[in-house]
């Protein structure tokens, strides 16, 4: 049996007289928790308000398979310091009350409870069901005045946990797009660069052969079929395969027939450079049958190691770009609020995503948008939990459309899924507080909520979602620079 004077200890019921008190002992379920009992899981449905009156509570939350701490519920702690303020951790703001009771919110919105509790040695509670917790709240007005900070501190607790898992996650987005897409080109490098050097060592003893048994009027020719291969490859003219197999097949024929050996593989080059058995008669009349050989593998290496050249240079390039695309992503070594290109933003987050994204279809249709002033590292959060949502919407294949519009004074930025829809009587609830259409353990129910935050009140903007199947809308407006 619960006593006047163990609930008097609780910091939520201390101002109520000892009729109230007496009542409130009828009313609760007295529990007796062993260590690692369970108090409730996460999403379980919400029936009851509890309050602590000994021992601990351990408060978790399983996100993408992994189990957080969200926090500590102690009786000791809770009386500790509610009697000497000063032992209380400089960077702890928790206050006192909340250490003593769980389970207000999900009782006051609805729905489940938000994360699991868990007895850390033996523990005692009281259980009131929600028509007592109700009437707790009217009864004993008192009670609401500690309550409310509690409940206020909770939520915006729950949000700063979310917020810096956000960030990590964007972290961890950021390096995984960085690993995946950097794969390519430090291949192509490390591949061209091994070939490059077997290539100009080659290369030396045709440039030798070739200096030796050529005559001035002979490496004109062959400098001036270079010089045409040069302008063929930067023209970025390609034919299909089979042409382009094909016209290698007449290269290494007409080779053959003139008993032209040891340039194996240089007939494919010749034939990406242009360099047709048409071209290579033209060379064999300047240069005659003595020397054809040498002046075919001059030619034919000097184009090879071009091409390897080309391909470190634009692997090179591609590096950079997605150094770029890091940079406008993270907002290196920049202020937290500037005038940016919403464009920049948006693709370095597409760039970024782009390992999600290997099974969607993604169409840009963006319009010329003056410079606008942001917080562009809280926009790009943003845009990759709009991008998130969507790819998950589609089940990772479909189509994702992301435009941009001036309309009035705004900017207008919409990213549209072909998913299945949000059904009508959850669109209101979206930018909610901890509501998830995600399994349990699968989201936090903040993601949006952020959005909605970081769009309203960071950037005096505005957030609209607008559903049916095959088509759904996310569509924010940020007001322009004045």
């Amino acid at each position: 049996m619960t006593g006047i004077g163990e609930l008097r200890e609780v910091h939520l019921f201390a101002a109520l007289d000892d009729g109230d008190l007496g009542w409130l002992a009828a009313e609760g379920r007295r529990l007796l928790l062993a260590d690692g009992d369970v108090l409730f899981e996460d999403g379980e449905t919400a029936r009851h308000f509890y309050v602590l009156l000994d021992g601990e509570l351990l408060i978790t939350k399983v996100v993408d398979g992994r189990e957080h701490v969200l926090g500590r519920h102690s009786a000791r702690v809770a009386r500790q310091v509610a009697r000497e303020p000063s032992q209380r951790p400089a960077h702890d703001d928790k206050p006192a009350a909340a250490h003593q009771f769980t389970g207000e919110l999900p009782l006051l919105v609805g729905g489940g409870y938000l994360a699991k509790a868990t007895a850390v040695g033996p523990t005692t509670l009281l259980a009131y069901d929600k028509p007592s917790f109700l009437e707790i709240l009217r009864r004993c007005p008192q009670v609401c005045q500690v309550l409310l900070p509690v409940l206020a501190w909770r939520i915006h607790s729950y949000e700063a946990h979310a917020g810096r898992r956000a960030m990590l996650e964007g972290l961890g987005t950021l390096t995984a797009g960085l690993v995946h897409e950097l794969n390519n080109p430090v291949a192509a490098i490390s591949r061209s660069a091994a070939e490059l050097g077997g290539a100009v060592r080659e290369l030396s003893d045709w440039v030798l052969r070739w200096g030796g048994t050529s005559l001035p009027r002979q490496r004109e020719v062959v400098d001036a079929v270079l010089a045409r291969a040069a302008e063929h490859e930067h023209s970025n003219r390609t034919r299909d395969a089979f042409a382009a197999a094909e016209l290698g097949d007449a290269v290494r024929d007409w080779l053959d027939a003139r008993g032209v050996t040891g340039l194996d593989g240089l007939d494919v080059v010749l034939a990406d450079h242009d360099v047709t058995p048409d071209v290579l008669a033209e060379v064999e009349r300047a240069v005659g049958p003595e020397v054809l050989e040498a002046a075919v593998g001059y030619l034919g290496l000097t184009l090879y190691s071009r091409s390897l050249v080309k391909d470190v240079s634009e692997a090179g390039r591609r590096i950079s770009a997605l150094l770029g695309s890091t940079k406008a992503y993270a907002n290196l070594d920049r202020a937290p609020e500037q005038v940016v290109d919403l464009t920049e933003g948006l693709e370095a987050t597409l760039t970024m995503q782009s390992r999600r994204l290997t099974g969607v279809r993604v169409r840009r249709d963006y319009a010329d948008l003056p410079p606008l002033r942001v917080y562009p590292s809280e926009l790009n959060q943003v845009w990759t939990n709009l991008v998130d949502n969507a790819v998950d919407a589609m089940g990772g294949t479909g189509e994702l459309c992301v435009s941009t519009k001036l309309e009035a004074h705004h900017a207008v930025v919409e990213i549209r899924d072909s998913g299945p829809g949000i059904p009508p009587d959850v669109l209101p609830l979206l930018f909610q507080p901890f509501f998830t259409t995600k399994d349990i353990g699968q989201g936090t129910g903040l993601g949006l909520h952020l959005s909605h935050d970081i769009i309203s009140q960071r950037h005096n903007g505005s957030i609209d979602v607008t559903s049916v199947p095959g088509d759904t809308r996310f569509t924010v407006r940020l007001p322009l620079m004045t």
